[in-house]
């Protein structure tokens, strides 16, 4: 999720849901430790928020746990699930899969620094080493280090091949590997990812898992998480509707824009709200046509007021 689930995206996500975890887009241990910027970032009302962390000396990602715990973060992740060039490139990711030791020697590096949960993000395999043997040595490992808490995506990865795109679609899900999973290391909390769209999918995996992560969905179609903090938290609060959600956004793109931000930077990610409504695609083309020249928060009002205007315009 590379430049997608930024603080302002999940500032936005904070809007919908009060209770569903959010993670980071993966931040390496190079950008933390040597870059310019500020990468461990975040408002306050982004809780509970998990860092994704990408790397493989275990100094640095204890290191970086460390200054994430000091910021706040209620949950520090590995992620050895990405197989873009990129991540192999830098000796993260998917490409990790095959040394189940380094990735326990960070595990128990971080360990040892913080307090707050250290979690692993993984595929199902990786390349040719795709038998459920891989996977169960893998998870033997890493747990033995101590970790805990696993996610795990159900298909596996190509590192040469496929593109990150091919990689979330070509290789078959395997949902059946991760319930076995389950069962041989009941100790474990363990938590399915890939290809669920809907609550209802959701809802049947938690038979068999501990959780569910969604990813690229809850992106396209974010209105999907309005419903999960009644099904699945017990909150019986008001759910917000599309319109409060907008609304609620517009006073937070002009404070980001006296920090410097541009309205398009937070808007981009609002594309999907209204996916799959009477006027979806006029909301997002407005969005697309204006977005980059746009100043203020006023840029969301405008889309809905000329979604309105379209879909009754006798009104």
């Amino acid at each position: 999720m590379l430049d997608w689930t930024d603080r302002h995206f999940r500032f936005f996500m904070r809007r919908i849901s009060k209770h569903a975890l959010l993670y980071t887009e993966m931040v390496t241990t190079g950008a933390i430790l040597y870059g310019k910027g500020d990468y461990l970032g975040f408002d306050e009302q982004e809780h509970p928020l998990a860092l994704q962390l990408g790397g493989s000396d275990p100094g640095a990602m204890a290191e970086c746990a460390l200054r994430a715990q000091e910021r706040g973060y209620d949950e520090v992740n590995i992620n050895v699930g990405c197989p873009s060039d990129r991540v192999q490139n830098g000796r993260f990711g998917a490409c990790l899969m095959a040394e189940p030791e380094t990735v326990a020697d960070c595990v128990r590096a971080m360990k040892e620094a913080v307090s707050i949960p250290v979690t692993v993000k993984s595929r199902i395999g990786v390349d040719d080493m795709d038998e459920y043997r891989h996977l169960t040595d893998f998870v033997r490992a890493v747990a033995e280090a101590g970790c805990d808490t696993f996610i795990i995506h159900a298909r596996k990865a190509w590192l040469k091949g496929l593109s990150p795109r091919e990689n979330r679609e070509i290789p078959p899900l395997m949902y059946e590997r991760v319930y076995r999973l389950k069962q041989e290391f009941p100790h474990l909390h363990i938590s399915i990812n890939g290809g669920v769209k809907t609550l209802e999918q959701a809802e049947q995996h938690l038979h068999y898992q501990d959780g569910v992560m969604i990813g690229r969905e809850a992106y396209t179609n974010p209105y999907l998480l309005s419903e999960v903090d009644h099904r699945f938290y017990a909150d019986d609060h008001d759910i917000p509707d599309r319109l409060q959600v907008l609304c609620a956004m517009v006073p937070y793109i002009d404070s980001q824009v006296e920090t410097g931000a541009r309205p398009w930077h937070i808007a981009r990610h609002m594309l999907g709200l209204f996916q799959s409504q009477p006027g979806g695609r006029i909301w997002r083309r407005h969005l697309s046509e204006n977005g980059r020249h746009a100043t203020s928060g006023q840029l969301l009002l405008d889309a809905y007021e000329k979604m309105q205007s379209q879909l009754n315009p006798n009104r």
